[in-house]
């Protein structure tokens, strides 16, 4: 399963999961772990700070786990956090680092020296599709209406990003551009420092569409400041259903931007075994459902080495992408 395309596996099992938590409330769990440290890359508020603790808030409401302690550590594009569990993974048993897709890219572009390999591999957990937005009262309606603009204007069309030229909102622009047939290099990207300032800079017509989470895209369309216009998913996401996707409109680009956790490399097998249950059990807690529903998230599982051979995809994808758009 790569970053661009979602096998028929991760589907199946995120239904599965979604179906179970759907069922009726479930009991108190078994205690699997009695602490368990989350090493979070970024600072406070980000994706990787709520994914730590909503996933420490589901397995502790669980009883799955007994306490669960978190410690921001920003800097070096996550690099500090992962020199970190490199450098002390003697005396780190019980902690976990929640990382996501920019753990490869920016290994691929080098920001830090180390990648995914460098560390003991636990699992992938959940996922955000990206999409493309317009403001609400753009006249452009659906993805043909967009290309036609696009095609109209040529480098006048303006798309941005709450990241760096060659980031992940950049990198999904260009995918989906790429997949319509056109060429993704011409792609006028705009880059933010982050996802308000681009979403500010479209609302004031900076540029004319953004690349940006689905699950940001779901809040800003719910105000009314926002129209969906592709959304990359497989097929349409039950909780925001009017969002069409790319591939209904014959562009076949898919993305989601997983979110799981590494452990110290030499961490033992017994010890990753017990991180793996224990993230595995919480799937099926109500606890688990209260926290991913309120995110938006979609579950995904991807334990141990299949986790490895979906990185190693996802490398190897996103590697040709930026050759291609020139970062490599």
């Amino acid at each position: 399963m790569t970053l661009l395309s979602w096998t028929r596996r991760g589907f199946i099992a995120a239904a599965a999961a979604t179906m179970v938590m759907g069922g009726a409330a479930q009991a108190q769990s078994e205690q699997i772990l009695e602490q368990l440290h989350f090493i979070v890359p970024g600072g406070a508020g980000g994706g990787w700070d709520g994914t730590a603790r909503g996933t420490g808030e589901a397995l502790t409401n669980s009883g799955l786990v007994g306490s669960a302690s978190y410690e921001n550590m920003s800097g070096g594009g996550g690099g500090v956090a992962i020199a970190y569990m490199i450098e002390n993974a003697d005396s780190l048993d019980n902690t976990l680092m929640v990382n996501s897709t920019p753990i490869v890219i920016r290994s691929l572009t080098g920001v830090f020296p180390q990648s995914f390999r460098d560390l003991t591999l636990v699992a992938g957990t959940i996922g955000d599709y990206a999409a493309l937005v317009v403001p609400a009262d753009s006249p452009i309606e659906n993805m043909e209406q967009l290309l036609a603009a696009y095609e109209e204007q040529g480098s006048g069309f303006a798309v941005g990003g709450g990241s760096v030229p060659g980031g992940m909102d950049h990198l999904v622009a260009a995918k989906v551009m790429q997949a319509a047939g056109k060429d993704p290099i011409a792609v006028n990207y705009i880059p933010y420092d982050a996802g308000g300032k681009a979403m500010a800079g479209l609302l004031s017509g900076e540029i004319d569409a953004l690349s940006t989470g689905f699950s940001e895209a779901i809040a800003l369309a719910d105000q009314g400041e926002v129209r969906i216009l592709g959304v990359t998913a497989p097929e349409r996401v039950p909780s925001y259903d009017s969002a069409p996707t790319f591939a209904e409109q014959g562009i076949d680009a898919t993305f989601i931007n997983w979110r799981g956790f590494f452990a110290a490399p030499g961490t033992s097998d017994e010890r990753v075994a017990q991180y793996i249950a224990a993230l595995e059990a919480m799937y099926e807690t109500e606890a688990w459902e209260e926290v991913r529903s309120r995110n938006g998230w979609v579950n995904i599982w991807n334990p141990g080495s299949d986790f490895r051979t979906f990185l190693e995809e996802q490398e190897k994808e996103i590697g040709d992408l930026m050759r291609t758009l020139g970062f490599l």
